[in-house]
């Protein structure tokens, strides 16, 4: 096979940043997917639909002319959300849901949510009113492991809310554990999974072995072997509860090599491409259309795109690095070959 054609894909779960950012960011993803899910961890959050409006209208004027691009904007979820918020965003077609940041979890989290149980009335909320609820699954306690954080948010978070809230549309953001994957396969039909390229390339080996890799940093971190592995078999499984999403999150050269990096891998330079690579390693290149273009739609009952996208089999190295307003960021996989590319 030296070529396939797939349905124009979506990106369920993408970080862009603002202001100057925006003219790099918007235009990587814009050109390949048609939809992204934007998340809504500015400083400030956004955490009201006025404020997800505006910065879609940022996102908006980075578009070019030619391109079809449909950001569905991510709202903050906090202690504070009110009813009347929940109530205009299940209203508002741009808004696709809230988004569950345990506070301290990942970058630009300090708004988050202090205590998921206390949050029962809002998701009771949410569920009456078909409103989504995206989710960073780890715990922020001090004597929890790292590499346990997810189980435990599973466990302690995630099946209770799934129990008590059957109808509510639950996404479990970029997996990571093969306990993730129990979850999600063995929960109720409204519970998916999001997956990145990193999760499915890598495993801690990359960012650990040899030296720290900063650019592989990102969080939930880089788990076991047997955990990437668990990873692919559910990707591979062709089961629709998994699907695309990159939390492609970009930071500058400065912010990553430093004494405290930050978390995050840019991956929508090559996006597509890199789950191309991982489908073609295990021979199931026919499964990346269903993975990238069709579940995530199916799960959000959104139409299936009708543009389609063309990779063909060629040798190419992913940029050094790719300049921005705001200085050099080194994009994930940076300097690794790839052998497929859009045509």
């Amino acid at each position: 096979m030296n070529s396939i054609t797939i349905r124009r894909p979506d990106d369920w779960h993408l970080h862009l940043r603002d202001e100057t950012l925006l003219e790099t960011t918007v235009p990587h993803t814009a050109e390949v997917f048609h939809r992204a899910v934007v998340m809504p961890n500015l400083v400030p959050p956004v955490t009201t639909v006025a404020a997800a409006l505006s910065y879609r209208e940022r996102i908006m004027a980075q578009v070019g002319a030619e391109q079809r691009f449909d950001p569905r904007m991510a709202l903050y979820l906090t202690g504070e959300t009110s009813v009347e918020e929940i109530k205009k965003a299940a209203a508002e077609e741009k808004v696709i849901g809230f988004k569950l940041y345990p506070s301290g979890a990942t970058t630009n989290s300090a708004s988050g949510v202090k205590s998921v149980e206390a949050l029962a009335p809002v998701l009771e909320v949410m569920q009456a009113h078909g409103v989504p609820l995206l989710v960073h699954g780890e715990v922020t306690d001090a004597d929890i492991d790292i590499f346990d954080r997810e189980k435990v948010f599973i466990e302690r978070h995630l099946i209770p809310i799934t129990q008590q809230f059957p109808a509510l549309k639950l996404i479990l953001e970029h997996i990571t554990t093969g306990d993730a994957v129990d979850f999600v396969t063995s929960a109720h039909d409204n519970v998916a999974a999001t997956m990145t390229p990193q999760h499915l390339l890598m495993n801690r080996n990359h960012l650990l072995v040899g030296g720290v890799r900063p650019h592989n940093y990102c969080l939930p971190i880089l788990k076991r072997r047997e955990h990437q592995e668990r990873l692919q078999k559910a990707a591979l499984s062709g089961n629709p509860k998994f699907f695309l999403g990159t939390d492609s999150a970009p930071h500058v050269k400065a912010n990553k090599e430093t004494a405290c990096g930050c978390a995050g891998c840019y991956s929508a330079p090559a996006a597509i491409e890199l789950y191309a690579e991982f489908f073609s390693q295990h021979d199931a290149l026919d499964k990346l259309e269903n993975f990238s273009s069709v579940f995530g739609a199916q799960f959000y009952d959104l139409p299936l795109n009708d543009e389609y996208l063309t990779l063909t089999q060629q040798t190419w190295q992913v940029p050094e690095q790719v300049d921005t307003a705001t200085g050099p960021i080194v994009p994930y996989y940076a300097g690794e070959t790839l052998h497929w590319k859009r045509a």
